[in-house]
């Protein structure tokens, strides 16, 4: 029995990952007299063939697999993921109707986004089904336009049926984007007591501090090897130095060296931290970030998901009693992944091109929307004006 436990890995979860790039929206109901074959079809396996005027050959036939995984490979699999189930929805959307998704029509798109904006054609205020917001819907706009492409088709978002109702949407609904709070380190400090000192315990410090740190992502927390090229599914891999830690990270923007130097105290300190979990987990390939058993006594080779991440946060937020104000839901919803880069970029009083580096933003404007602590008038132009 004792054997049967120690082997027993955490279990992952088997929900998508969440994606806090992208915006949320309601799933629509399933259907299950509707077909699944565009939810689960792979785009890649259809899109990518031999010419007709080509006869197959063993090795043609692997150049034509080849070509497919690099095609898979294009975007990430959270956004592949997203895209899919824009597809998914659209088309079961089309079929409720009486409609078919191919080929691409204006017209149906123009209504469909007029559905999600106001379902049934009702007002926000009246329709049962929650509306989505303008940054949702025109997530789901570049979803439908990644579809059709796999599908060897092309959608114009710039036709009239589709542009002035969006411009529509856009002037009625329009309002800022709703953002994370962010994790200020006298917060991370309470969150890091609440975790135990085994080495599950061990594993989440390092994840938190690391996370907060280097600015990083979910998925680039959770993707980092040991060394480079150790898994295929690598994002990324750690080298650790005299003076600090440096990854080397694919992210987003390509990719991208993150340094991140030793803490004031051993308590905080990132690379403290990680060295510590790498050493007791008796991690030197592979995956960093793994599950434990379920004795928390040995660390298995199997990656964790990037919901991980975001479940730790909202644990620990909940554990150290932040934001006492507010009601659990209230808490849960207001914390999430990017809390963590949020944090960094509040709170780090360095000159703000250090902040974009490190976080790998490609303008500075993105950064600032990081900075919820950030002093706006620092440079007073009012002043500098003469006035």
């Amino acid at each position: 029995m004792l054997g049967a436990m120690t082997n027993t890995p955490e279990k992952s979860p088997s929900a998508p990952p969440e994606r806090p790039d992208l915006p949320e929206r309601p799933d629509l109901p399933e259907r299950p007299d509707l077909p699944a074959r565009d939810a689960r079809a792979d785009p890649a396996r259809s899109a990518i063939t031999l010419p007709s005027s080509l006869a197959g050959s063993g090795a043609l036939d692997r150049l034509v697999e080849t070509a497919r995984d690099y095609a898979r490979a294009a975007a990430s699999e959270n956004t592949l993921k997203a895209y899919s189930g824009d597809w998914a929805q659209f088309a079961r959307w089309c079929r409720m109707r009486g409609a078919d998704p191919l080929p691409p029509s204006p017209q149906m798109i123009g209504l469909y986004i007029a559905d999600l904006a106001a379902p049934g054609g009702k007002a926000p205020s009246q329709s049962a089904s929650r509306p989505l917001s303008v940054a949702s819907i025109e997530r789901r706009l570049s979803g439908l336009a990644w579809g059709y492409a796999q599908r060897a088709e092309r959608l114009d978002r710039k036709d009239r049926h589709i542009a002035t109702v969006l411009a529509g949407i856009r002037r009625k609904h329009a309002r800022p984007p709703a953002q994370k709070e962010a994790i200020l380190p006298e917060d991370l400090r309470d969150m890091l007591d609440t975790l135990p000192h085994d080495l599950r315990g061990l594993r989440d410090r390092a994840i938190l501090l690391i996370g907060f740190a280097g600015g990083l992502r979910r998925s680039e927390i959770v993707r980092l090897d040991h060394g480079k090229d150790d898994t295929p599914d690598s994002g990324g891999w750690v080298e650790i130095l005299d003076d600090g830690v440096l990854l080397t990270l694919r992210g987003k923007t390509g990719w991208r060296e993150v340094e991140i130097a030793r803490g004031s105290a051993d308590q905080t300190c990132p690379v403290h931290a990680l060295t510590q979990w790498l050493h007791y987990a008796r991690i030197d390939f592979g995956p960093i970030f793994v599950a434990v058993s379920r004795n928390g006594l040995k660390a298995t080779a199997e990656r964790l998901s990037d919901k991980h991440v975001a479940r730790l946060i909202k644990t620990c937020v909940g554990a150290a009693g932040l934001r006492p104000e507010l009601s659990k839901a209230e808490r849960l919803a207001l914390f999430s992944g990017h809390s963590l880069r949020a944090g960094l970029a509040s709170s780090a009083e360095v000159d703000e091109r250090h902040v974009q580096k490190q976080l790998g933003h490609a303008s500075a404007e993105m950064t600032r929307r990081y900075q919820r602590r950030r002093d706006r008038f620092r440079v007073n132009l009012t002043k500098a004006a003469g006035l």
